[in-house]
């Protein structure tokens, strides 16, 4: 999972970026330069069932972070750099709610809904241009003979440019299963999942909840696809150089019941279905993602491919069970380890032990 962090010039989306992956290094994402990092996924689960396993290693799951270069006329008409943004499989889009004199917002002033209506308008006009150039090959390769796949394509393709010209993202089209595969390929920015991310000052950070709420309910309505969370970015650069302890105590004077960096993570994980399933033994206890609604077969497919193709079944267990009963032995004792078949949907939280040939 990799997403684009992008943002105008000074919004704090760099200062975000380095809350959340700690450390980065230079890569490339296309032909852009940019900043790659890996955030470690929160998960309070994993040090539960450590206390019970002393294993030793604790792996947590991981989202990639892509630092993109600030928004601008430029960047926007740059091939190489939509190009990249293509590659992303979704956006975080850093939005300034925090006021500095010092720091000169890029349009003159604060307005959060015209930074982001700005920036949807550049995706909608992109994807117009690539959707208007691929339907005038397909009309041109029906012409010479009828292919079914074609015409179906050239259905998709007219329902997106009908969508595109009403300002409508392609991320609000209900699609079959397979037209979602044939939309794939084509990458449209306007159709990547969004997550809105209002950067607040100081002296807004007893208010966070309350201004997500609002924006929320301002903006989104019924959108799919699309959703806001609130930062202190500020505040967050400060804590993340104290020691846990020191941290827990900053942030709670200022009323902030979460870390920025668990708020950002859980608000990705919720726009795009995803959850962790867990695996615990002396070895290793790790969590791994996987979307909502997977079947246990495609579950063990993700700690490793043989797992998926000779698979028999899985012992499943509730995180918190688990830790009650002190390990499997007190599980099994129970009753409790529960036997289930490739059809069976893993649950946020579930420990699994794969069995396989």
């Amino acid at each position: 999972m990799r997403t684009a962090i992008i943002g105008l010039p000074q919004v704090g989306k760099t200062s975000l970026f380095t809350i959340l992956t700690g450390q980065a290094h230079s890569g490339r994402m296309g032909a852009a330069a940019v900043q790659i990092g890996m955030a470690a996924v929160p998960d309070a689960r994993l040090h539960r069932l450590a206390e019970v396993f002393r294993p030793s290693r604790l792996t947590h799951a991981t989202v990639e972070y892509v630092d993109m270069p600030a928004l601008s006329k430029e960047s926007l008409a740059d091939a190489g750099y939509i190009g990249a943004l293509r590659l992303a499989d979704a956006f975080l889009h850093v939005l300034r709610l925090f006021e500095e004199d010092t720091v000169m917002h890029v349009e003159g002033d604060l307005d959060a809904e015209r930074d982001w209506g700005n920036l949807e308008l550049e995706l909608l006009l992109n994807d117009l241009v690539v959707v208007e150039k691929r339907l005038e090959r397909v009309e041109k390769d029906l012409g010479r003979m009828k292919n079914p796949d074609l015409i179906l394509e050239r259905g998709l393709l007219l329902r997106c440019k009908e969508a595109l010209e009403a300002d409508r993202p392609l991320r609000e089209l209900a699609l079959s299963a397979e037209d979602e595969k044939r939309m794939r390929g084509f990458q449209f920015l306007s159709a990547k999942p969004m997550l809105l991310v209002l950067n607040l000052g100081e002296s807004q950070a007893d208010r966070l909840e309350a201004t997500e709420k609002q924006y929320e309910e301002q903006w989104l309505g019924s959108r799919p696809n699309v959703a806001v969370t609130a930062v202190c970015g500020g505040i967050e650069a400060e804590i993340a150089e104290l020691p846990a302890e020191e941290a827990r105590e900053y942030r709670t004077s200022y009323g902030l019941k979460q870390s920025g960096l668990e708020r950002l993570v859980q608000a990705t994980y919720s726009l795009l279905g995803l959850m962790s399933f867990l695996t615990a033994s002396e070895t290793e206890v790790r969590a791994w993602t996987i979307p909502r609604n997977t079947p246990a077969v495609k579950a063990a497919g993700v700690v490793h491919t043989d797992f998926e193709k000779k698979f028999i079944r899985a012992e499943v267990i509730p995180w918190r069970k688990l830790v009650e009963r002190n390990g499997y032995a007190g599980a099994r004792a129970h009753g409790e380890l529960r036997l289930e078949g490739k059809e069976y949907v893993v649950q946020e939280g579930d420990v699994l032990i794969i069995r396989h040939g």
